[in-house]
Formats: C-alpha cells, sequence, structure tokens
C-alpha cells in the first residue's frame, strides 16, 4: 500500500511552529502521524511553510453569482432589504443545474483561498414557483455534489423559513422558493441526513423573525447533537421588530428561551448590549462572523473585543461572497474595531503579540467547532486539511513563524496560498485547482445564460 504523507520545513502545530517535521495521512484522509522528519522520508516537501486550512462558516453559495451586480445605486437609499429584493429577483431564475454549477465554481475559490471546509446555509430548496420538487431535498443534493467535485469538507445546513416576520408575517412572493412548512422540512432534514456519508449536516433555522418559537423548536429537536446555525441581530430594524413583538431583543430572547450551548453559531450577532455579549460568550456559542459581507451591506460592527474578552468564540465566512479570502475576513474584523477604537493589534489572544497568529487561531479553533468537527489543527486524528503558503513569494522572504502569519492575514492573503490539501490530497496545486479548467467552463456557460435573459 502506497504510503501518503507531506515532509515540512515550517509547520504551525497546535503547540506552536516547528521545523522539519513530517505528517502521514491514513486512508480515511486523517493525519495518522505528526513526527520528525528524517532522512529515509519518501513523501513530497512542502513548498512553504505549512498551517491548517481554514473553515469557512457561513456560504450562501448561489450567491456568488450576484458578486459585483448589486453595487449600482438604486432609486431609493440602499440598505439590506433593498439588497434582499436584488437576491429574490435572482433566484427566481436558478435552475439545479444552475445551483450545483455556482456552488462548484465557489468552492473552488474557496479552496484556492485556503478555505478547506464550509458551512453551507442552504435555503434554497423549491422550484420558482415554490413548489417542492419531487424530492424536497433535490438542491441539497445539488449543494453536495459540488462540494464533492471541488472537494471541500462540507457541513451542510439545510434553512427552515416559515415565514415572513415576527409574529407570523406572511411571506413575501420573492421568497417561495425558501419558505418550508414542517412538514417538508422534516424530510428534506431526515435525507439530508440519511446521505450524510461524505460530508456533516446540521440544521439552520433561519432568523428567529423567520421562524419564530414554535417552528425553532421543531428545528432544534431535528439537530440533536448536530450543528445549528441561525441568522441574528444583524440590522438595527431586526432588532427594532423583535422588541415590539417580544419586549426582548433577538440574542437576548434567544439565550432566554433555547438551550444555547456549543453547538450553536450565532451568524453576524453584530447589535448586542453588552449583558447580552457577555452571556453569548459564557453560553459557548460560536459567533460566525462575516466582515466583508457585513460591511457590503452595511450591518454594522461586531463587539469583537468585548466578546473575547468575556471568553467567546469566533469564527469567520464569506456569506454572501463579494469576497472569497478568509485572511481579508479577518484583516477587516481586525481593522473594524481599529477604526472604531482608534488603536492597533486589538484582537490578540492573551500573551500573544501576534495579532495575525492571535485572529487565525481563533478562528480556527471556533470555525472547526462551529462546522461540527472536533479535532482543531494539525494533530493525530484531526482532517488532513492543509495549506501550503507559497515559500518563494517576495512578501516571505526571510520569514518564520508569527511572522508569516502576520504577513499572511495583513498583507498577502489568497495570493501566498500555493498548495492546499483536504483529506491529505492536494486539490490545489501550485495555485491552481484540478478541476478548475472545467468548473470555471462550466459556470461561464451558466452566467451567460443568466445574464443574457
Amino acid at each position: 500500500m502506497t504510503k501518503s504523507g507531506l515532509r515540512c520545513g515550517d509547520i504551525l502545530l497546535p503547540g506552536g511552529w516547528a521545523r522539519d517535521m513530517t505528517l502521514e495521512f491514513g486512508s480515511n484522509g486523517r493525519i495518522t502521524a505528526v513526527r520528525s522528519a528524517t532522512p529515509d522520508d519518501v513523501y513530497p516537501s512542502a513548498k512553504g511553510p505549512v498551517i491548517p486550512g481554514l473553515p469557512n462558516l457561513h456560504s450562501h453559495a448561489f450567491q456568488r453569482a450576484m458578486a459585483g451586480m448589486t453595487e449600482s445605486a438604486g432609486a431609493k437609499n440602499d440598505d439590506f432589504w433593498s439588497w434582499r429584493q436584488a437576491v429574490y429577483r435572482f433566484v427566481s431564475r436558478l435552475t439545479p443545474d444552475d445551483t450545483e454549477v455556482i456552488a462548484a465554481q465557489l468552492y473552488v475559490e474557496m479552496l484556492k483561498a485556503g478555505y478547506t471546509a464550509v458551512g453551507e446555509f442552504h435555503y434554497l430548496h423549491h422550484a420558482p414557483d415554490g413548489v417542492p420538487y419531487d424530492d424536497p431535498a433535490e438542491m441539497s443534493h445539488r449543494i453536495a455534489a459540488a462540494a464533492y467535485r471541488s472537494r471541500i469538507d462540507l457541513t451542510l445546513l439545510p434553512v427552515l423559513y416559515a415565514q415572513g416576520g415576527f409574529d407570523g408575517v406572511p411571506t413575501e412572493d420573492g421568497q417561495h422558493r425558501y419558505v418550508c412548512d414542517l412538514d417538508t422540512y422534516s424530510r428534506i432534514v431526515e435525507t439530508v441526513y440519511a446521505q450524510a456519508y461524505d460530508y456533516s449536516a446540521g440544521v439552520a433555522p433561519h432568523s428567529l423573525r423567520a421562524v419564530g418559537p414554535d417552528a425553532l423548536k421543531i428545528a432544534i429537536e431535528l439537530a440533536g447533537e448536530r450543528p445549528i446555525h441561525i441568522h441574528i441581530a444583524e440590522q438595527t430594524r431586526e432588532v427594532e421588530e423583535c422588541l415590539a413583538w417580544s419586549g426582548a431583543r433577538p440574542v437576548e430572547w434567544l439565550l432566554q428561551n433555547a438551550d444555547v450551548d456549543g453547538r450553536w453559531c450565532f451568524v453576524h450577532a453584530t447589535h448586542m448590549t453588552v449583558a447580552e455579549t457577555r452571556t453569548l460568550a459564557e453560553s459557548g456559542a460560536v459567533a460566525g462572523l462575516c466582515p466583508t459581507t457585513e460591511a457590503d451591506l452595511g450591518d454594522g460592527i461586531f463587539p469583537a473585543g468585548a466578546f473575547l474578552a468575556a471568553g467567546g468564540r469566533i469564527g469567520v465566512g464569506s456569506d454572501s461572497h463579494v469576497v472569497v479570502d478568509g485572511a481579508e475576513e479577518l484583516r477587516l474584523l481586525e481593522f473594524g474595531q481599529r477604526l472604531v477604537q482608534h488603536k492597533r493589534n486589538i484582537l490578540r489572544l492573551p500573551g500573544r503579540a501576534s495579532t495575525g497568529a492571535s485572529l487565525f487561531e481563533m478562528a480556527l479553533v471556533g470555525g472547526t467547532g462551529g462546522v461540527g468537527t472536533a479535532a482543531t489543527g494539525i494533530s493525530i486524528g484531526a482532517a488532513a486539511n492543509l495549506i501550503v503558503l507559497d515559500g518563494d513569494a517576495p512578501l516571505l522572504a526571510e520569514k518564520s513563524g508569527d511572522d508569516v502569519l502576520d504577513t499572511f492575514i495583513f498583507s498577502g492573503g489568497r495570493a501566498l496560498v500555493r498548495d492546499v490539501f483536504v483529506g491529505g490530497r492536494a486539490v490545489v496545486s501550485g495555485g491552481r485547482h484540478y478541476a478548475e479548467a472545467e468548473i470555471s467552463r462550466d459556470f461561464s456557460r451558466v452566467m451567460k445564460r443568466l445574464l443574457s435573459n
């Protein structure tokens, strides 16, 4: 049996940077050995520093096809709510084939940026008229197929969208493809769970305004011990409407009325009081932050300093995919805090000088937990999901240790990603994905049809 592994000159292990190490990979795609390199090693040598692959906690794959198409001003002042109408118009034209192709293209781009896992917050379930497909999980299957084709690790999170707003407000016409009755949603989740042999799965009540207490309870029951992701407190209008409905703010209401623990990922959680911030941090839930999308939509800035000081866990996602670059998400997260506090190097782990290393470690640990994976980083038993940075890049010349991560996060980003391994398999080599040409050709074909209508 041919052995699989990688010899690493500089490598980031859970205990810090190490030199001249060898990794061995099992047939199950997990790391079976982390040991000192020997002259007898026959494995290929990494052509730059090796760091763990980064999880992308929050994705709406189809929205990558909209990138660059919502940046012209409308007749009214643009905000999240006007942007949402543009989304409705776009999704009305997508077929299952389109959705699979767009997702595959996105996942290739994610892998090339160093994301090796994705939490797909999947809410595009039905045909354009709102009627479920013969198999209600048809669109979920297409997401799984795209992940398999690209070889990214997938946590599929079927979304429950049951109402148009707090207190049972009816849904809009543009939401027909999202809305599920509880029976249909249960069938989708059960099908996804039954077929989740190549991926992980959980549930995603879309938001407190889109589910309500009864539907939320059903979604939590369906989750069991699997991940639960929910949009929460992204917009000030959402907070105001929740207060009018319940007398409590969204995060406050959820913390008081659900058993929030480490299974949960609160996506955005932008608008919280000091008390909400502290209590959410203490719950063990992960805050799924998407700084480029939050900036693009004018959401606001997450209270990261206070949340982390209270022991909170964070991960990052690319959400609407105006940008697909984990380093840029982390950079913007830090820069937002600098703009608010008029200081530098704010989001650091206790005792750590490097902001880039701190941000990367927090996003790795929180993101891995958020997608439902137990083992973290480059360690025995963890998935062999690795990034090899470009050791020949001028930006990395003569740099080592945490200076490498500071340069990656704050100056280089995805341009420094050379090779990417998922499950011990090289899926990106020299900056090229193994199926990039074919997938990009399919994506161009779909976009030509969509934009010509």
